[in-house]
């Protein structure tokens, strides 16, 4: 279980590494927006993401 749980979690650092490595000006962008969003904004923005990710985890599982 815990190799599972690390592998997931070196793919989130893969995947969170690719948009600053291929375009860092648009990510210092977006990541200057998100800081802008307010913090139901943020936590709507956090809640849709968690919702994606189960999706998909059901969907490939």
């Amino acid at each position: 279980m815990w190799q599972d749980f690390l592998a997931a979690l070196a793919l989130v650092f893969v995947i969170e590494g690719v948009l600053p490595f291929l375009n860092p000006a648009g990510y210092r962008e977006a990541v200057s927006r998100i800081a802008q969003l307010d913090d139901r904004q943020l936590r709507y923005l956090g809640l849709g993401a968690m919702l994606a990710g189960l999706l998909l985890l059901y969907l490939v599982r």
